[in-house]
């Protein structure tokens, strides 16, 4: 066999071997909901490898850990404890007020007077006494009543407030998983991509080093081997830190590994219409209970600011024993007991119009408290509006990306084949992976992203 016929045989198997080796295996991804154009082939999501050393979780399992054990959680709760105990410190003026003294008296001189501070002028006696001294509200005309409404529906709008919280951060933790699994896809697309372009270099050395294609073709083989191990450093840093952000959302101070499963639940489509969303939010958002709580409180402390210019009744009782006091001539000023009952009227006559001025800055409050309900339920509505476009969009990305990856892969495998007849350059074999590797990133990152499209819209209508 002559020398020619020798390399044309050599040219013919290594040709077909690169055909054979130089496709990027295909990367499997989360179901995608079907369409008519597309022919791509779907499985269940990457999953991180599992390990002994690993935890496996889901996202209902992350969800419970973080209301365990994220401190936001326990905040937004002794917040809305300590407010419940606002309601009792307003309740106390119901009840009677007691109180004991013991007194003991002893004058500079005889004869001493109180001589200043008061329009009356009594005689200190030398004396030791102990009594009990008490002290009810009849009624200050409604003041205490609105004290307490306020508190009760300030409390309220606490708890609201941690419900609030509590959903924050459960979107905070679907938001989070939902990204780490993400960018453990596009890791893993990474990897497959730099294992098949180590193939597709290592083929090209070995026809170059045959005098079957030129140093071009080598150094464009190991410019895209290294720009993708390049994106392979990006992915595994991405993963890393959506790890660290999922761990901290979880209420941990250093970063947890897990093995992240994901549901087996098909994607739903997103709701056709946007106003009963708009109205369900309006329902269920703890952040407008919330509000609407702490605009009737102000309605309320409006009202008990009015009372003041009312007047108060209390009624008054002291009972105490003198062992010891002075006698003048042998007799005793104070008998050895005492006792007293009375009713004592408050009347605010003149204040230097503090009283007035504290109820129309009540009334001034509590105006703005509907403001800022009415705000934020016009936010609350482009919010939902917001996140119902959102999951549209991210709905219809999850179909095109996929037929992206279709045409790419296609496009993949005309070049090659054009590659290996001579009729294509390696440019143009590259551009074609290049195109591929970005489809594939681009269909992982859809799936996930319509997930926490979803978890988002889900948050902001308040459904369970």
């Amino acid at each position: 066999m002559s020398r020619t016929a020798l390399l044309l045989a050599i040219s013919l198997a290594i040709t077909t071997f690169v055909a054979a080796q130089t496709s990027p295996p295909a990367v499997q991804y989360p179901p995608a909901p079907p369409t008519p154009s597309t022919s791509a082939q779907t499985a269940s999501a990457p999953q991180i490898p599992t390990s002994g050393t690993l935890q496996r979780l889901t996202i209902q399992e992350a969800e419970a850990l973080a209301q365990k054990n994220n401190p936001q959680i326990s905040v937004s709760h002794l917040l809305s404890l300590a407010s419940g105990q606002v309601t009792r410190e307003a309740k106390a003026a119901y009840y009677p007020a007691v109180y004991g003294s013991i007194t003991a008296v002893e004058p500079r001189d005889n004869g001493s007077r109180i001589a200043a501070g008061y329009l009356n002028n009594p005689i200190v006696y030398e004396r030791a006494a102990g009594g009990v001294a008490l002290s009810q509200l009849i009624t200050d005309f409604g003041r205490t009543s609105n004290l307490v409404a306020t508190a009760t529906l300030r409390a309220k709008a606490a708890d609201m407030n941690a419900m609030a919280t509590a959903d924050q951060i459960k979107l905070a933790v679907d938001q989070a998983f939902y990204n780490a699994l993400q960018s453990f896809a596009e890791q893993k697309v990474a990897q497959e991509t730099v294992n098949a372009r180590q193939v597709v270099s290592d083929q090209i050395t070995a026809l170059y080093q045959n005098k079957l294609r030129s140093q071009l073709d080598v150094s464009f083989a190991d410019a895209n081997l290294a720009q993708a191990r390049l994106l392979l450093l990006d992915a595994q840093n991405n993963y890393q830190a959506a790890l660290s952000t999922l761990s901290a959302v979880l209420g941990f101070p250093t970063q947890q590994q897990y093995v992240l499963i994901e549901s087996d639940t098909q994607p739903t489509p997103p709701p056709d219409a946007v106003a009963p969303l708009i109205d369900q939010a309006f329902s269920n958002r703890p952040e407008i209970a919330a509000q609407s709580y702490e605009y009737r409180a102000s309605q309320h402390f409006q009202k008990a600011e009015r009372d003041l210019l009312l007047p108060s009744i209390q009624a008054l009782g002291v009972v105490g024993r003198t062992p010891a006091s002075e006698s003048v001539a042998g007799i005793s000023p104070f008998a050895s007991w005492y006792g007293a009952i009375g009713v004592n009227v408050n009347i605010p006559i003149f204040n230097g119009f503090l009283y007035p001025a504290r109820s129309r800055e009540a009334a001034f409050r509590s105006e703005a408290e509907g403001e800022r309900l009415r705000d934020l339920k016009d936010r609350i509505a482009n919010d939902v509006r917001t996140s119902w476009l959102n999951t549209q969009t991210a709905y219809s990305r999850i179909s095109v990306t996929q037929q992206f990856v279709d045409q790419t892969t296609l496009a993949v495998d005309l070049s090659q084949t054009r590659y290996k007849l001579g009729l294509a350059s390696i440019v143009e074999l590259s551009q074609a992976q290049l195109r591929q590797t970005e489809a594939q990133i681009q269909f992982a990152a859809a799936q996930y992203q319509y997930r926490i499209a979803q978890a988002v819209l889900r948050f902001q209508i308040a459904a369970p």
